[in-house]
């Protein structure tokens, strides 16, 4: 996968849904926002990570004062300045070298870490925005078993402690419907010494998650709850229960 024009296409779909769109709109999926502020978000993200690259940075930069981080008032302006914020990240990890080491999430990562990072926020947001306009909300299946992937890496590179998403020995298994994604639609994740492991695999686990890979995404991201996704739960629903409880960051 290309995830720079992926990052890109995601970028425009966002910025057509939106286009016509009552900024006023209360955002349900993120609680006390609206389209505006979700929209303000998503662009200010791409140019502080764009920023962290840019800058070969060994440490986070502070959102607040990212250059250009607040959008025009009239609305193609903002559109524009949407667009470019992903531009200027596209371009910051050439300058910089994609695999020079910056600061991220998880530790030092090459400067393209960043690109498959701001592509799934922007993949997920655009989720709520497209939900909060009530229009259906569809991903490839290519690209949302690879949201669930990257999301998970996240969790797993949190410290380990006693609010890990999986007791010790607990395991899930999350199978995505579309059988053409071989092992990248199968995800097999355990509770480690408070800590999360996981790798592509099909293995019984104590709970089955089961359903589109898109659904996958939208339920383990807490945009949509198991039953709104379609997605079939088998086996000891609490250990999905307490994964949702304990991931909401």
């Amino acid at each position: 996968m290309d995830y720079t024009d992926a990052l890109v296409e995601q970028n425009r779909l966002f910025g057509e849904a939106i286009r016509d769109a009552d900024f006023t709109q209360p955002v349900p999926t993120c609680p006390e926002w609206t389209i505006q502020q979700l929209f303000r978000h998503v662009g200010r993200g791409d140019r502080w990570a764009a920023q962290i690259v840019g800058e070969k940075r060994d440490s986070p930069a502070d959102p607040r004062q990212v250059p250009n981080g607040k959008p025009p008032e009239d609305l193609d302006g903002a559109i524009e300045w949407f667009h470019e914020g992903v531009r200027t990240l596209v371009d910051a990890v050439a300058d910089t070298g994609p695999d020079t080491p910056v600061w991220t999430f998880t530790g030092p990562q090459p400067a393209s870490w960043w690109i498959r990072r701001r592509l799934h926020e922007s993949t997920v947001h655009r989720a709520d925005a497209e939900l909060a306009l009530g229009i259906p909300y569809h991903e490839r299946p290519d690209l949302a078993a690879d949201g669930v992937s990257e999301w998970l890496a996240l969790i797993a590179a949190r410290p380990a402690g006693p609010t890990s998403p999986l007791n010790d020995g607990a395991t899930l298994h999350l199978h995505a419907a579309e059988a053409d994604l071989g092992s990248a639609g199968e995800w097999f994740i355990r509770g480690d010494e408070g800590a999360v492991v996981w790798d592509h695999r099909h293995a019984k686990a104590d709970t089955a998650v089961r359903g589109q890979a898109t659904n996958l995404l939208l339920a383990i991201s807490r945009r949509k709850t198991a039953e709104e996704a379609d997605i079939e739960i088998l086996g000891d629903r609490q250990v999905w229960d307490t994964w949702l409880e304990r991931t909401q960051f």
